[in-house]
């Protein structure tokens, strides 16, 4: 069979309608663990899988399939929202739909190669355990707490389901985000979180309790939103994120950055600039290597010639809660 090259479809416009979908397709008991984009390029050119065969397979891997092999009711919300196209005598779906933390999330089809794709992948699921974990260890409650770069609003949202009665806003750039994190949060029953568009923190006023952000760290010759950090070997947008948080976090507040960082000559410059911004802003801070080689493929590219590696790496500042 001669497999045809997926075209890039903005996530759907029609958010009831993907709402629905989602809610049927979880009825089925349906499941998906999204793996990197690489690993997914593996499996699919296996020859037994260039055509579905189950409900994983379509919105799982974002394999063509079949009219009969999805149910009628499912075919039909698939077509309402605008998530299934025609490709050759097969259709082809335009969204996916991954697991986590007991819930189920709507983001970009494979492969996520619009500039506007909604990411979502291991470094997600990652990026909410850690935020998770710090929200377990955390002693003071969380009132008021934001997702910056909020993309499909996966972290924001594990936190509003761990902070009932707080103020959790997801905040984007990404008009397809927005409509996934608004799709996702209700899909997850935390109806009452925020969707906003902020270009990080300049649309959204006040302090908060709680910072997260997953940013964008790579150097991407598309500068594909998901993927490109810009600045300093993809570090730009992160330490952005960390000179905004570090302003914005009320007495107590702590911020909890995801992200990656580009390793030379044994170095890390990232971790270097962030001691100095949490110095400068009176920050307690910690700072450790979640994974210390992640991305490999990337050396392989001239934008990274100087760099021995990429670690994946969590910062958690936090604002003293009385100042000395």
């Amino acid at each position: 069979m001669t497999r045809s090259v997926p075209t890039a479809v903005p996530f759907p416009e029609d958010e009831e309608a993907v709402l629905l979908l989602g809610r049927a397709l979880r009825e089925t008991g349906y499941s998906f663990t999204t793996v990197t984009p690489a690993t997914h390029a593996h499996v699919n050119a296996r020859p037994r899988n260039a055509e579905a065969r189950s409900l994983r397979d379509v919105f799982g891997w974002s394999r063509p399939f079949r009219a009969d092999l999805v149910p009628e009711p499912i075919l039909r919300l698939m077509r309402a929202a605008g998530a299934v196209i025609e490709d050759g005598p097969l259709l082809r779906p335009t969204l996916r739909f991954s697991s986590l933390d007991g819930e189920l999330f709507a983001h970009s089809a494979y492969p996520p190669s619009a500039a506007d794709a909604v990411f979502f992948g291991p470094d997600t699921m990652r990026f909410a355990a850690a935020v998770i974990a710090h929200l377990e260890g955390r002693s003071r409650p969380v009132r008021r707490a934001v997702d910056i770069g909020c993309g499909s609003g996966a972290a924001g949202i594990c936190v509003a389901k761990r902070a009932p009665g707080a103020e959790v806003v997801l905040v984007d750039i990404n008009p397809a985000a927005m409509r996934a994190a608004r799709v996702n949060a209700r899909l997850a029953g935390t109806d009452g979180v925020d969707v906003r568009r902020s270009d990080m923190l300049r649309d959204v006023e006040g302090q908060f309790d709680l910072i997260v952000s997953n940013p964008p760290f790579m150097i991407d010759t598309a500068e594909r939103a998901y993927r490109h950090g810009g600045g300093p070997l993809g570090a730009g947008l992160s330490l952005a994120v960390a000179e905004q948080a570090a302003g914005r976090l009320a007495p107590g507040g702590s911020l909890v950055l995801f992200t990656g960082a580009a390793i030379v000559d044994g170095e890390d410059p990232f971790r270097d600039a962030v001691a100095d911004l949490c110095g400068r802003s009176g920050l307690d801070w910690t700072y450790r290597e979640f994974d210390p080689d992640e991305y490999g493929e990337e050396l392989a590219t001239d934008a990274y010639d100087a760099v021995e590696r990429l670690a994946l790496v969590i910062l958690t500042a936090t604002r003293p809660a009385t100042r000395p």
